[in-house]
């Protein structure tokens, strides 16, 4: 068994968002000690480890509710859990194309600048003031 702050150390999870997790029913409540403390078993530490994986992929609490609830059905066929990883890939795919989009914006903004002039006339703070200044859409 293990105690909330036992389940943060090996996962890297702190212990409030151990906490929401359960609040959330990602995690199963913990077992109580007679001192009311959270005790949590080896499944539950396999689960909060999938949880953190799933998260540092950038996967939604949503989506992993229901990644988790699919594993509940080992039998049935992966399709929904391949499903999620896609859309969750597609979406990585978007907010890749628009930071590439502000780096090319911020790229022609900054290479405008000196660093030398005064603020009144600094590019910069132009192109900060006015959407206009800029060339892409971002």
């Amino acid at each position: 068994m293990f105690s909330i702050g036992a389940m943060s150390d090996r996962t890297g999870v702190k212990v409030p968002t151990i906490r929401y997790y359960e609040d959330m029913g990602l995690l199963a409540p913990a077992e109580r000690t007679a001192g009311n403390q959270r005790r949590y078993g080896a499944a539950a530490l396999d689960r909060l480890t999938f949880i953190r994986h799933a998260r540092d992929l950038g996967f939604t609490i949503e989506a992993i509710a229901e990644l988790i609830s699919l594993g509940a059905h080992p039998d049935q066929p992966c399709a929904g859990a391949s499903q999620i990883a896609r859309d969750q890939l597609a979406d990585v795919r978007a907010r890749l194309a628009r930071l590439q989009r502000l780096e090319v914006e911020l790229d022609r903004i900054v290479s405008g600048c000196s660093g030398t002039g005064t603020l009144d006339k600094c590019h910069v703070m132009a192109a900060l003031a006015d959407h206009d200044h800029c060339v892409t859409e971002h």
